[in-house]
């Protein structure tokens, strides 16, 4: 989410409330407030207070993660290698490998799927580890590599509560709750040994050192030790001496001596050989862990000698305690806590795990607050001190010359300082409650906290160890904040829960010897609800505080009078701070915001929105320029004053940030939150500058070989190149390109099945984005089909991701699917529309076909009626008219020559002729007088039968005239008959019924 920008708050209707106090109206505040650097102080003003937030500015920062730490240790055992480098812890669900030297988690071994880890072993030869989870599953890692060898089901029915291995590093004991001991064979695979026998849980398991023997011993709740014969799966012996529960037992170097320790406060010396017990030595203290130093070697200042068998024992008092075996008696005792404050009693530290490792010729002690102890086995000295878990940050403050300690206050009543180049921390006392605040003096020497046991302490820094020098008592709830005066280090203020400020004069001389009690010179109420923070100026003149009911006021530190009141949050302000060089202060409130406020006016001049939640901290970073502010949400964000903008956004914490401090060079940040992490950020502006020129150099190097790559057509290395740019839509031009090419498919199947298979999961996973857009989804398919036939289902499932890959395919697949069967579908009926269409035409033809025929033969009823008409009025009075008409010729009979028939004035179809009729019709072929001849299926042609002679005039006539004319009569006589019958024909015709406009248009000829 981006931030929004800063809202201008000077001068609006809704501006905070500005309240003055013990000042007339008159008076004028910037002479009450003079510039927080003076010439006296070798800082001169620079600027007026309002120059570097709208004039001014800061280069935006980039900060990134230099150094973390993190929860690594949450219970149970843990085991160091044999070199000595390296250290096992259960962390969860996860066993955390830690760097002894770093002090940094190198790697964790589990799965993030897994339940959390009951319990683990490491083998004597270092390379592997078998972890049992809560779920009964035991898994076997070769941890170097981070490969999980083998996963199987325990036979317990209850957690595995203790394991074991035996020196060859095959065997492997397991002890649960269920009461049952098995015995496993990690190279076989199989379980050799179910032993029954022991009531309650498993507490400890120990094969002998001597592997000729093959004997173990076990202890549970029943508070018996049991010896097994591994021959005979049986149980030797069952001795109960102890009357608690045993804990731990150690082996002396020849196998003939065991010593066990438990809760009973005894050790019990056993002489194996006749399982039996020689002593037992009461020490006093719930044991938690016996172990047998080295034999043969002097420890001169534990007045250890060689004579005699030595333990050191560890339990619920926090001391180590070395004991002479032989003599039964304590000759050394050695607290374990370090860094405890004089005055305070002497508190119990349970210890709840201690052993010897040889290669580093230490002690390591792990008490029950996750802290782990590396000591020096010759003195008992600290070496090094790992936190575990440090639970909740709640503040943190840089420490030292070169701010190379960080003092941390956890959800603990003890004070944690960690050496930021190791993270070896030093765990201090002196608290009786949880420490909710700490605060370092600007000479890095002085540290001061505050607790919920009323109290403030000052801490101070001596040779790389912090001491508690000072203690004051007399606020009357949990002291909420504390802070030092700027230039010396005469006075500390506190205020809290009590709503009261005090302030503390401290004594210029300081003694770790004796502890000075510090007394409260000033007290005044300043708040109606609790004080979340107070700041001092820098020029030693003035305090902030904010509260919680919503305001934040200035005061004066001589005699705390009240100066001003900055009104304007929605709800508590967490944190106050002053700017370095100008006369402004910054707040951070519960409403999500932050206000940057003008100490000369009391206005607000600007706000800042951002954040999602509540914003518990915020600090001024490159002399005033710039803000980094922290909060609920999660996130640290760094803001520039200049602009108003927010410059960039930091993401590592998973919960609410409680802690900010900020180094003296401003080119380092720390941060602590509730998810019980401290990560060190680096000021990496220049870094990030000088890598993204790099790589920006490096792409367009790139682009330019990719470009000849593509002019020479060599496309499998350009289609590579492609893909290692992360450039999808230049792969899909370059498949574009070859496909459009002659034999552009066959040669894109070729090359792709050239690809490398990282490039294959490459290439697949660009399918999936050119998929989603129907113009691409041709190349996207063709691309699948050709991965899917090249490579076989095994091939495939190795891809890393092929299942986001399928997840994206499939649903625009078969969208695309459905798309083409909709157009296949359509493009069937645009088929099947035109079959209708060419079925329909046929018909159509046809049918004119079929008029066209009507039509013709009425054209030819009427022609022949025509000429039947000319012969009758050209005969001559001597012919007999042999036509059978009636002797009335009327007009309705004839039709005009000029009368034009239109194709509209065919006959209908319902007119139907006999085909007796159209016989009848049919012209003879010999008739010379008419021959009618029908053509294509497109027009019919008719042929006129020229007219016949005019016959002679009356009287003329003789005998070869009446021959001549009985020829003709008979001639005409035949041809007469054939007109009859066409006559016969057209009188037919006459009788069919008309069309109406056939019927008009004859009518119309008649009138």
């Amino acid at each position: 989410m981006e931030c929004q920008s800063v809202t201008e708050l000077k001068g609006q209707p809704d501006s905070p409330v500005i309240e003055l106090c013990g000042l007339s109206e008159d008076c004028n505040p910037t002479t009450l407030f003079p510039p927080f650097f003076e010439e006296d102080v070798g800082v001169p003003h620079i600027v007026s207070l309002l120059s570097p937030l709208e004039g001014g500015g800061g280069v935006p920062a980039i900060f990134g993660v230099q150094n973390k730490y993190e929860p690594f240790y949450t219970g149970g055992k843990i085991q160091i290698t044999n070199d000595g480098k390296d250290l096992f812890c259960g962390c969860g669900n996860k066993i955390q490998v830690l760097d002894i030297e770093t002090g940094q988690c190198k790697q964790f071994i589990g799965q993030d799927e897994d339940e959390e880890v009951s319990c683990f072993c490491l083998t004597p030869d270092n390379q592997h580890l078998v972890l049992a989870t809560k779920l009964l599953v035991l898994r076997q890692w070769k941890w170097k590599e981070k490969v999980l060898v083998r996963t199987w089901k325990a036979i317990h029915v209850a957690p595995i509560s203790c394991m074991d291995f035996d020196v060859t590093s095959t065997l492997l004991a397991t002890g649960s709750a269920d009461s049952t001991i098995k015995v496993w064979d990690i190279d076989k695979q199989y379980c050799t040994h179910n032993l029954r026998g022991h009531q309650g849980v498993i507490s400890i398991v120990k094969f002998h050192p001597n592997i000729n023997k093959l004997q173990m011993f076990s202890a549970a709740d029943d508070y018996k030790v049991r010896v097994w014969n591994l021959r005979t799966s049986a149980c030797i012996t069952a001795i109960e001496v102890h009357y608690s529960v045993v804990t731990d037992m150690c082996f002396t170097q020849d196998g003939n001596t065991m010593i066990s320790g438990g809760r009973d406060s005894i050790i019990a010396v056993w002489d194996v050989p006749k399982l039996e017990v020689k002593k037992t030595i009461p020490v006093f203290e719930n044991i938690e862990s016996v172990v047998l130093l080295p034999e043969g070697k002097e420890f001169p200042d534990l007045s250890v000698s060689t004579d005699s068998p030595h333990v050191i024992t560890a339990g619920s008092k926090g001391t180590l305690r070395v004991w002479d075996v032989n003599k039964s008696r304590c000759i050394y005792t050695k607290s374990e806590v370090l860094g405890r404050a004089t005055d305070t009693e002497t508190g119990e530290q349970n210890i709840t795990q201690s052993f010897y490792s040889q290669s580093l010729q230490t002690l390591v002690v792990v008490t029950f607050d996750h802290n782990i102890s590396l000591l020096d086995v010759n003195n008992l000295t600290l070496q090094k001190h790992f936190c575990g878990n440090t639970d909740q940050v709640l503040d943190i403050a840089f420490l030292g010359d070169n701010d190379s300690y960080l003092a941390v206050a956890t959800n603990s009543e003890h004070l944690k300082v960690f050496e930021v180049a190791t993270w070896s921390c030093q765990i201090l006392h002196g608290h009786t409650d949880l420490i909710v605040g700490v605060t370092a003096h600007k000479n890095k020497k002085l540290l001061a906290t505050c607790s919920k046991d009323n109290s403030v302490r000052i801490w101070q820094l001596d040779n790389g160890r912090v001491h508690c020098v000072a203690v004051g008592h007399g606020h009357t709830h949990t002291v909420g904040s504390v802070a030092f005066s700027c230039l010396s280090t005469k006075t500390l203020i506190s205020g809290g829960q009590d709503c009261t400020i005090k302030v503390w004069e401290i004594p210029s001389k300081l003694s770790e010897e004796e502890i000075t009690h510090l007394h409260s010179t000033i007290t005044e109420k300043a708040h109606e609800k609790d004080i979340n923070s107070i700041t001092v100026a820098p020029n030693d003149k003035f305090i902030a505080t904010g509260s919680q009911d919503k305001t934040a006021k200035l005061w004066n530190v001589k005699d705390l009078s009240l100066l001003g009141v900055m009104r304007g949050h929605k709800r508590g302000i967490w944190h106050v701070e002053f700017s370095p060089v100008d006369q402004c202060l910054a707040t951070s409130s519960g409403d999500g915001t932050i206000k940057i406020w003008s100490l000369t006016d009391f206005t607000c001049v600007k706000t800042f929105e951002g954040h999602d939640s509540s914003v518990l901290k915020v600090s001024f970073l490159t002399r005033g320029m710039q803000l980094l502010s922290c909060g609920s949400d999660g996130l640290m964000k760094l803001w520039n004053i200049k602009n108003s903008t927010c410059a960039s956004t930091m993401d590592e914490h998973e919960e609410k940030i409680w802690a900010l401090a900020v180094n003296k060079k401003e080119n380092m940040v720390a941060t602590g939150g509730a998810d019980s992490k401290v990560i060190l950020w680096k000021d990496v502006t220049e870094e990030e500058e000088d890598k993204k020129r790099e790589e920006m150099e490096q792409i367009i190097l790139k682009e330019q070989e990719l470009s000849n790559l593509l002019q020479q057509k060599k496309y499998l290395k350009a289609i590579g190149l492609a893909i290692t740019l992360e450039q999808p839509f230049r792969v899909l031009n370059i498949l574009k390109d070859i496909l459009s090419q002659p034999d552009g498919a066959s040669e894109l199947e070729g090359t792709l099945q050239k690809l490398r298979m990282d490039q294959i999961d490459a290439i697949l996973r660009f399918s999936g984005e050119w998929n989603t857009n129907s113009k691409h989804c041709h190349e996207a398919q063709f691309v699948l089909n050709s991965v899917l036939k090249s490579h076989t289902q095994e091939e495939l499932m190795e891809f890393p991701n092929i299942k986001s890959t399928i997840e994206a395919l499939l649903p625009y697949t078969e969208r695309h699917f459905q798309r083409m069967n909709r157009l296949l579908q359509q493009a069937m009926f645009v088929e099947y529309t035109w079959q209708c269409m060419r079925t329909v035409t046929d018909k159509s033809q046809t049918q004119s076909n079929v008029n066209v025929t009507e039509t013709s033969r009425f054209d030819i009823s009427r022609m022949v009626e025509r000429e039947v008409s000319k012969e009758q009025k050209s005969r001559d009075v001597e012919v007999i008219d042999m036509s059978e008409d009636d002797d009335d010729d009327d007009e309705d009979d004839n039709i005009d020559e000029d009368d034009n028939i239109d194709e509209d004035d065919n006959i209908d179809e319902d007119d139907n002729i006999d085909e007796d009729d159209k016989e009848d019709r049919m012209l003879d072929e010999d008739d010379d007088d008419r021959i009618f001849k029908e053509g294509d299926d497109d027009k019919d042609e008719a042929v006129i039968i020229p007219s016949p002679e005019p016959p002679k005039q009356k009287g003329r006539t003789n005998m070869a005239d009446k021959k001549r004319g009985q020829k003709k009569k008979d001639k005409l006589s035949k041809k007469m008959k054939i007109t009859d019958s066409k006559v016969k024909d057209v009188k037919r015709l006459k009788q069919l019924p008309a069309s109406k406009h056939m019927k008009k248009k004859m009518k119309k000829q008649r009138g």
